[in-house]
């Protein structure tokens, strides 16, 4: 591996959130300061999943999404470790002398404000700082990035899609949050309502999927955008089981599109899925949550 010295960050970053470019910027600007490359160590597995096998971590970033989101940072390099039980095992001394030192050449590690690594995450910022001065190696600690009087994490984030809060999380990440897959058959209650949905089946099955409720949404499809009322959920009025979909009618569109890529990005939460006594309850609703995206796409800062 051809490295030269760097400053260097270290973390999962999952979904390069604005906690995670406050952190990446403080790396590059140490980086031009010290006249160091700028570097961001992440890992190829979220490091949970290895240590309880069995875990099922859920995503803000599929690997292809984080991979992206990182390069458009603008740091001189990338190094995307596997995170194996060998490494695992490693306490945080092991891992900054032999993986950060002699195989990256770290000379400043920029820490994030709670971030720890080495086994069992039982040390703490003191403790690197310690190592670093032994081995030659600047360890500086980063402030944490509040964004509205909320602290930035993937936690944090996680919380808000979990509540169904996806304008709070939209500000966390820096972006608005959404969800890409294959349009795939369907129940096709939604045709005999008067709006047919297209049923998504999202990529990554790990990505989580905000929830269950109804959403106005941006539909990507066939190179186009369109607005659109998504709904996450079981159906229960037409009681068509427990299964969870993820289903969108597209505003003043018409057309076929099973087997089509499509991506939904999420703008403003509209309600909790509900149960109606019949379809003619159903069919109100799904009037006025088609007039509520409506008003919300046309204001202006949405379109």
């Amino acid at each position: 591996m051809n490295t030269k010295p760097c400053v260097a960050t270290i973390g999962f970053f999952d979904g390069v959130h604005r906690g995670h470019q406050f952190l990446i910027s403080r790396v590059k600007h140490l980086a031009q300061e010290l006249g160091l490359e700028s570097v961001i160590i992440t890992f190829l597995e979220h490091p949970r999943t290895v240590i309880q096998p069995g875990f099922r971590m859920q995503l803000l970033s599929t690997p292809e999404d984080k991979h992206r989101l990182l390069k458009e940072q603008g740091v001189d390099r990338i190094v995307e470790l596997p995170f194996t039980r060998e490494l695992s095992c490693y306490t945080a001394r092991e891992f900054m002398l032999e993986v950060l030192q002699r195989r990256l050449k770290v000379d400043t590690l920029v820490i994030g404000y709670d971030h720890r690594f080495g086994h069992n995450r039982s040390e703490g910022f003191e403790d690197y700082r310690r190592y670093g001065e032994e081995m030659g190696m600047k360890v500086v600690h980063a402030e944490a990035c509040v964004v509205d009087g909320v602290t930035v994490s993937s936690s944090a984030v996680r919380r808000f899609l979990g509540g169904g809060e996806v304008t709070i999380a939209a500000h966390c990440l820096g972006y608005e949050y959404y969800l890409e897959g294959t349009v795939v058959d369907g129940f096709k209650v939604g045709r005999t309502l008067g709006f047919p949905t297209a049923n998504l089946r999202v990529d990554c099955p790990d990505k989580l999927v905000p929830a269950d409720g109804v959403y106005a949404v941006r539909v990507r499809v066939d190179g186009a955008e369109h607005a659109g009322m998504l709904n996450i959920g079981v159906r229960p009025t037409v009681d068509n089981g427990r299964e969870r979909s993820v289903e969108v009618h597209i505003l003043h569109f018409s057309g076929d599109l099973y087997g089509h890529r499509m991506r939904v990005t999420f703008v403003q939460r509209i309600r909790n899925e509900q149960k109606f006594a019949g379809l003619d309850g159903l069919m109100a609703q799904l009037r006025r949550d088609a007039e509520e995206v409506e008003r919300i796409f046309s204001n202006p800062s949405q379109s």
